[in-house]
C-alpha cells in the first residue's frame, strides 16, 4: 500500500514523520517548517485509515510498517534499486525518522529497515494490548472520532490547541477509519524494541510511557527525555520544550 505524503524542503537530509492514532501527517504543522529552516526535506505520512491514506479492514502493525516502507521507497528513489519495495537498508539519506504513538510503535517494526540515522518516539511504549472485540472497538473508536469533529469543542477540551491545531485535528478525525484502527488491536498482543541510541521524549506523567517502561528503555541504551505537564500529543502543549528537548532535530546549529 502506497501512503499519501506531505512533502516539505529539499535537500540531502530526510525527516520521515509518523502521526498517532486518529491524527494525519497534518498533526505536524507546526513542526514541518521548522525542519525545513533546519535544512532537511520533510516527509509526513498518512497511516493506513488515516488522512488520505487507504483504509485496511485487516490492518496489523507490521502491515502498516511494510506500507511506511514501500511509500519511502518510491519517495526516495535514489537510495533503492528501482526494483526494491521492502527495504531502505544502506539509505544514508533518512536522517531521522520521528513517531508519535501509534506512529511510533508502526516506526519501530518499520526502523529495522529503514535505519534512520536517529529514531525518536513520542509518548510510546512500543507496546501493544490485542485480543479487543472488533465491533465493541469500532463502536468506541467511532464514538471517539465524533466528539472530535468540532473545532470548538477540542479547543473547550484541549485549551492549549490553537486555531488551526483545533481545525486540523477535527479534519483527521473526519478523515479516521475505525475499522482499519480497530483492527490493529484485535490480534496478539505485541511488543517492539528501539535500537540502542534512539530517543524517547515521554509527557510527566504520562499515561503511555511509565516510569517502569522508561526504566526499560535506558537499559536497553535508548535516551529518555520527559517534558513535565505535557499532553500525549506534547508538541501540541508544550511546542518550544519540546523543540528544545531534541537539538539533535531542531538546534539552529543544525541550518
Amino acid at each position: 500500500m502506497l501512503l499519501n505524503v506531505i512533502e516539505a524542503g529539499e535537500g540531502d537530509r530526510v525527516a520521515v514523520l509518523l502521526h498517532g492514532m486518529m491524527g494525519s501527517a497534518e498533526s505536524w504543522h507546526r513542526v514541518v517548517p521548522l525542519l525545513v529552516e533546519r535544512g532537511f526535506r520533510v516527509l509526513a505520512l498518512d497511516l493506513p485509515g488515516h488522512g488520505l491514506s487507504a483504509r485496511d479492514p485487516g490492518l496489523t502493525i507490521e502491515t502498516a510498517a511494510d506500507a511506511v516502507v514501500e511509500t519511502l521507497a518510491q519517495a526516495l528513489p535514489s537510495a533503492l534499486p528501482p526494483a526494491s519495495t521492502t527495504s531502505l537498508d544502506g539509505c544514508n539519506r533518512l536522517a531521522v525518522a520521528l513517531g508519535h504513538s501509534f506512529g511510533a510503535t508502526v516506526l519501530a517494526a518499520a526502523a529495522p529497515r529503514l535505519d534512520p540515522g536517529l529514531a525518536v518516539y513520542v509518548d510510546a511504549a512500543l507496546t501493544l494490548q490485542g485480543g479487543h472485540d472488533r465491533a465493541d472497538l469500532i463502536a468506541q473508536y467511532e464514538h471517539d472520532r465524533r466528539a472530535r469533529m468540532s473545532p470548538t469543542e477540542l479547543r473547550r477540551l484541549r485549551p492549549f490547541y490553537s486555531v488551526q491545531d483545533a481545525a486540523v485535528e477535527a479534519r483527521a478525525a473526519e478523515r479516521f477509519d475505525p475499522a482499519t484502527a480497530a483492527s490493529v488491536s484485535c490480534g496478539a498482543d505485541g511488543h517492539w524494541t528501539a535500537a540502542p541510541g534512539s530517543i524517547v521524549v515521554r509527557a510527566e506523567p504520562s499515561a503511555w510511557v511509565a516510569d517502569e517502561d522508561a526504566r526499560r528503555f535506558e537499559h536497553d541504551g535508548v535516551t529518555v527525555r520527559s517534558i513535565p505537564g505535557a499532553a500525549h500529543t506534547v508538541w501540541y502543549s508544550h511546542f518550544e520544550v519540546f523543540t528544545a528537548a531534541l537539538p539533535e532535530l531542531f538546534a539552529p546549529s543544525l541550518v
